[in-house]
């Protein structure tokens, strides 16, 4: 007869609560156990049942018998860490604001098994790279790339940034702010992560022979509309292209506010010309090497994820085609759901 001799209909209720409601596999394991067993099943079957050792099933009911439900949570299973992990943590954080060359070591990034020579090295703790390895997302210690950046600095890095958020501010219909820049089509296209079974590698054919087609566009700040012109080259005449177009759609506008990157097609005497003559338009240019205050990224990156990236088109046309879609149905962005559109208009 199992030794637990009560069977009282709240702790039963209890257990069935914890089974039905609990995110903890092993918790629910447990519960399942006792239930078994209060039930009447005996203590091999439910081993059998649950693929538990019987010495693990007669565990758990010592632990329900001296503290009921509440003494089936464990604090886990396993040896206890030995290791002062709040100790290693801050020694890893510390590393990291540090690269191996600075401490005289080859590499330029790091890797777990030097996390694990200087902690044995520098504070005399033994912890195998692969201890290093499950810690660190724990530790808030992720792998991450890189972003480039130059040592080059913007002397007027700030009175651009001001110039930009007072245009910004005083953004309305009268004086519309646009972020500009252009984008490069590849027919060979680029090729990145999908969805696909495990085990199994995506083959996407590439035309072989490059060739690549320019986009200029023009995302309005406050309504996120879109204006865009493309051509066979990237030169001052796209970028006038993309103004006049603009001068056509808001002709009632007293003034027209471009923020735009420093390439050398925004600063041409032919560019500077088209301004002369078209006094109600004006350049702010980003600090140097800034791309990330031009929110119009955001659109060519969302543009290379929906139709770029792993793409299967073979003629520049057919890719131009899928291209022009998107870049009409974007509108207004971000939110117009770009990468839930059908091919085709309903």
């Amino acid at each position: 007869m199992n030794k637990i001799t009560f069977f009282h209909g709240a702790e039963t209720r209890r257990l069935k609560k914890v089974i039905h409601k609990t995110r903890d596999k092993d918790l629910c394991r447990r519960a399942n156990a006792v239930l078994l067993v209060l039930k009447g099943t005996s203590k091999s079957e439910v081993a059998r049942v649950l693929q538990a050792g019987r010495s693990s099933v007669n565990r758990w009911l010592a632990w329900y018998e001296v503290a009921g439900v509440d003494g089936l949570n464990t604090k886990g299973v396993g040896r206890p860490v030995r290791q002062p992990k709040a100790f290693i943590c801050k020694v890893l954080r510390l590393l990291l604001e540090q690269t191996p060359r600075t401490l005289g070591y080859q590499r330029s990034r790091w890797s777990t098994e030097l996390f694990a020579l200087l902690l044995r090295k520098l504070c005399s703790i033994k912890v195998h790279s692969s201890t290093i390895r499950r810690w660190l997302p724990k530790l808030g210690i992720v792998w991450r790339r890189a972003a480039p950046t130059l040592y080059i600095k913007d002397p007027d890095k700030e009175a651009k940034l001001a110039a930009m958020r007072e245009a910004l501010d005083n953004s309305s219909t009268d004086h519309p702010v646009f972020y500009e820049d252009e984008v490069d089509i590849h027919l060979n296209p680029k090729i990145g992560a999908e969805w696909g079974l495990k085990g199994q590698q995506r083959k996407v054919a590439t035309p072989g022979q490059n060739k690549k087609h320019y986009l200029a566009g023009a995302l309005h700040s406050q309504t996120g509309q879109i204006s865009y012109v493309s051509g066979q080259r990237k030169t001052s005449d796209l970028f006038i292209e993309l103004l006049e177009k603009v001068k056509g759609q808001y002709r009632r506008a007293k003034s027209v506010t471009f923020i735009v990157d420093n390439y050398i097609i925004h600063k041409s005497k032919k560019t500077q010309k088209w301004l002369t003559e078209n006094p109600k338009f004006k350049l702010l240019f980003l600090p140097v090497y800034s791309p990330w205050h031009n929110k119009i990224e955001k659109l060519w990156h969302a543009l290379h994820e929906t139709i770029t990236r792993n793409h299967r088109c073979k003629t520049m046309d057919e890719l131009l085609e899928q291209v022009d879609h998107f870049m009409e149905t974007a509108a207004p962005f971000p939110g117009g759901k770009h990468g839930l559109k059908t091919v085709y208009h309903n």
